[in-house]
């Protein structure tokens, strides 16, 4: 796809800035520098983004759009160890095939790809298509098949898969951003019932922005019992994905809720919220252990299920902060050890802040923003010590903390 010369100024151009190198297009008269800039841009993203990508001879990487929208490695991986998963438990190992309505630069697909016979990629852009054929290639991706189509249009014709993937477009014809379910194309709640005739499981992959509870009562309007699993995908603390498992096979298991941070997964199963534990405002803080939920369960809301699970106490009902008495390795955010504690009243402030001159600044649930309280506290940024400033149920408070380094664990 790429001509010799050109190829050979990527090869030795890799690591070089692109906006500079976009200036000498004239110095190299052999060389297609449109075509060099853009795929050094894209293997400078995807060294970050898809890193065993980066290292596989032969990638060709679509125009910067594509690369900025399409999944990255880690949550790639992660949708190939829950297909695993489902694929055992639901389809007994009749794992021959499954297709991509919705293809893209092919990520998400070529995870998927290896746990079957045969995978179909389908998308509507000739110029994914040929990268696509190049790249599955290069991947070793064998039992691949490219089609250039629509697959909204093919799935009617398509044989019955044991897994069918849809990644709806979350832009409109104006390149702007959409992310209810409707407004996406395709539209899944019009194809749903086709969708789960024609698939053991359907997997969507929708906006981070959507409401998980809407996001259900939506899919289940359209066809009654049919959610099995919701996923809240986050990586670096930053919701990515909301994945969406459906089957029309029978099943007596409930609907379960899974968060996400990275490595650390932890499950609900929704059901009617128990009441949630509110820290008594007389008990000393000092010397207790602080908790803040990662994206994905603070994306969930699933505080109540998250104190009674771990055994937690919660700062206010709104500042969806916990502490307990003793540490929790396995808590899915982060964890600190509370030393001190002080209200706004500007002497507790100088005994307690005495000497600090830097810290981490977090509000929850205060009337202040970071910006305010920093100028206020005269404090710079970054550090070991960590303020969290937050409302318990009579007080605005400051909670000055260290954090505990615990390693993340794999579910």
């Amino acid at each position: 796809m790429i001509d010799p010369a050109t190829q050979a100024f990527i090869d030795g151009h890799r690591l070089c800035d692109v906006r500079q190198l976009a200036l000498q297009a004239r110095s190299h008269g052999d060389v297609d520098m449109a075509v060099a800039v853009s795929q050094i841009a894209g293997w400078q993203k995807a060294r970050n983004k898809i890193p065993s990508w980066a290292t596989c001879d032969g990638i060709v990487y679509p125009p910067h759009l594509s690369m900025e929208q399409c999944s990255s490695e880690q949550t790639a991986r992660y949708k190939q160890r829950l297909c695993q998963r489902l694929l055992q438990e639901m389809t007994e190992g009749r794992h021959t095939s499954m297709a991509d309505l919705t293809g893209g630069f092919g990520v998400d697909f070529a995870f998927l790809c290896p746990l079957f016979d045969k995978g179909v990629y389908i998308e509507q852009q000739k110029a994914l298509c040929d990268c696509a054929r190049n790249n599955f290639h290069a991947l070793g991706l064998h039992q691949a098949e490219v089609v250039e189509g629509d697959g909204t249009t093919l799935l009617h014709s398509l044989p019955h898969q044991q897994l069918i993937f849809v990644d709806p477009a979350r832009r409109d014809h104006h390149g702007g951003r959409t992310f209810a379910i409707a407004d996406c194309t395709p539209d899944v709640l019009l194809l749903l019932s086709t969708l789960l005739q024609k698939a053991d499981i359907v997997m969507l992959k929708l906006s981070p922005m959507l409401d998980w509870h809407h996001t259900l009562e939506s899919l289940e309007g359209v066809y009654p019992n049919s959610v099995r699993e919701i996923h809240i995908v986050a990586t670096g603390n930053e919701c990515k994905e909301l994945l969406v498992v459906l089957s029309a096979i029978p099943s007596e298991s409930p609907l379960k809720l899974f968060c996400a941070d990275d490595d650390q997964v932890v499950a609900f199963s929704p059901t009617p919220s128990q009441s949630l534990p509110i820290v008594d405002d007389q008990m000393p803080l000092e010397g207790k252990y602080l908790y803040e939920p990662g994206a994905a369960v603070m994306k969930s809301g699933c505080f109540s299920a998250l104190a009674h699970r771990y055994g937690i106490t919660a700062l206010h009902a709104n500042s969806h902060l916990f502490v307990s008495e003793s540490p929790i390795m396995d808590f899915p955010g982060r964890q600190f050890v509370v030393r001190a504690t002080t209200t706004m009243n500007k002497r507790q402030l100088r005994q307690q802040l005495a000497g600090l001159h830097q810290a981490n600044i977090t509000v929850r649930n205060f009337p202040m923003t970071v910006a305010e309280l920093r100028k206020r506290l005269k404090l710079a940024d970054g550090g070991d010590t960590y303020i969290f400033a937050t409302t318990t149920l009579q007080q605005h408070l400051l909670l000055v903390c260290e954090k505990i380094k615990v390693g993340n664990s794999n579910a």
